[in-house]
């Protein structure tokens, strides 16, 4: 029993467990059991209790978005799993890790997430990127086929499971799970309205439940060893561990799974090694390229979704991106705001329209053409491009650094236009 479940048989420095090392680590063993001792909606209740979140960036509570599938004599007899890998926030590479470095994890985690909900069928997306995964995942699929974990009839419980691998065209909208649901149907990647939501009509109108690597690799370890166990791997409120990143100017950038509740500060300075000599701190980016600027003073705070919530930000991917105090606030936030237009779908009109404008005033800001109603304009873009504004999170999620970066950095935006330009030496 690991208290890293996640990464206990991980180390990039070897090829991933083939389907016999990983067996011999006790790999499919919750399958095993589930399928002889458990019905699916016991293993629903159990994922319920353990207060699992999912890991893509809401932390949605995984148990309860599974019980809107619909149940019983009247529900769709098909229904879809969807694993959503195209892992394209700024600053996050943990999915890339997990399939990288033991892909049967991620296939025991979806035979059991299928088995709760009854689905025949499930999806990996795949950042197409990502080729080595690729290859990994289809080798692992491969081999639990070959050995009667995958198709018809799983050792002989009467469950049915195929996993099909499919490679993305690659845009940062993909990440939203109704856009990818278009895309796997061979429309354009733009997302829907809801509700309907995703539990009930999804995927060619059948109940789908789409949910994260990282989240799904929880499960084979809930399975097996209980909700106790999971529950007291966490330090603070939230159970379980998560894999948290740090890149930037730090002397060991990487990932790690750490216990929710970890404080950030030893993330940083304990794990990530603290900032490269020469760099001091001044702001970090928490979860990803779309979370809001966090300050040294919250290093103290812990690694738990409310806690980096009530601080004005989002836990989200665990991902954190470092702001030093050599680096230019307006250029890094300008720099994700030309991502965050480029990838827009243009489905709706404020993101469509609004990013692109962001974008040009950053770059006016740059060639030190700004004007003082600029940084006006980018405040009215926080309501016209926020919450409930748009059909996704896209263009709020854009906002995120932007807003923190108005209300933390403002004399860096004044400057840039004081100085006609970017004062910070290039």
């Amino acid at each position: 029993m690991s208290d890293r479940p996640l990464t206990r048989n991980i180390d990039m420095r070897r090829e991933p467990f083939n389907l016999q090392q990983y067996r011999q680590a006790e790999g499919y063993g919750a399958v095993l059991r589930m399928l002889r001792e458990q019905a699916p909606a016991d293993v629903l209740e159990t994922v319920k209790n353990s207060g699992l979140k999912g890991r893509g960036g809401a932390g949605f509570p995984t148990g309860l978005k599974w019980s809107f599938v619909p149940t019983g004599e009247g529900a769709p007899k098909t229904k879809y799993l969807v694993v959503n890998a195209d892992e394209m926030e700024p600053g996050t590479f943990k999915d890339r890790l997990l399939m990288e470095g033991d892909p049967h994890l991620l296939i025991e985690g979806m035979i059991i997430a299928a088995y709760t909900i009854q689905a025949s069928t499930a999806y990996i997306f795949l950042r197409g990127e990502y080729l080595r995964a690729e290859k990994l995942l289809r080798q692992a699929i491969a081999e639990a086929r070959e050995a009667g974990l995958l198709g018809p009839n799983i050792q002989g419980s009467g469950f049915s499971l195929e996993i099909i691998l499919h490679t993305s065209a690659g845009r940062y909208i993909c990440g939203e799970e109704t856009a990818l649901l278009n895309a796997l149907e061979g429309k354009r990647a733009n997302p829907r309205a809801k509700p309907p939501f995703p539990q009930v009509s999804g995927l060619w109108g059948k109940p789908t439940i789409v949910n994260n690597v990282e989240t799904i690799c929880n499960l084979p370890g809930i399975v097996r060893y209980g909700i106790d166990w999971y529950k007291k791997l966490g330090k603070g409120a939230d159970a379980g561990t998560k894999l948290c990143g740090v890149s930037g100017r730090v002397k060991n950038p990487g990932c790690w799974e750490l216990p929710l509740g970890t404080p950030i500060r030893e993330l940083l300075e304990e794990r990530a090694g603290g900032m490269s000599d020469g760099y001091a701190l001044r702001a970090f980016l928490p979860g990803g390229g779309s979370t809001d600027f966090l300050l040294p003073e919250h290093l103290d705070l812990t690694l738990d979704y409310d806690v980096i919530g009530k601080a004005g930000s989002r836990l989200a991917t665990g991902t954190m991106i470092i702001l030093d105090d050599q680096t230019c606030p307006v250029g890094m936030v300008g720099n994700l705001m030309r991502f965050f237009s480029h990838e827009s779908c243009g489905w709706c009109t404020p993101c469509r329209d609004g990013l692109p404008w962001v974008d040009a005033i950053f770059q006016r800001l740059e060639r030190g053409e700004g004007r003082h109603e600029d940084l006006d304009i980018l405040t009215e873009h926080l309501t016209y491009l926020g919450p409930g504004r748009t059909f996704c999170a896209l263009a709020p999620g854009a906002m995120a650094p932007l807003g923190s970066a108005l209300k933390h950095f403002r004399e860096d935006f004044e400057a840039h236009i004081g100085s006609g330009g970017c004062p910070w030496p290039k």
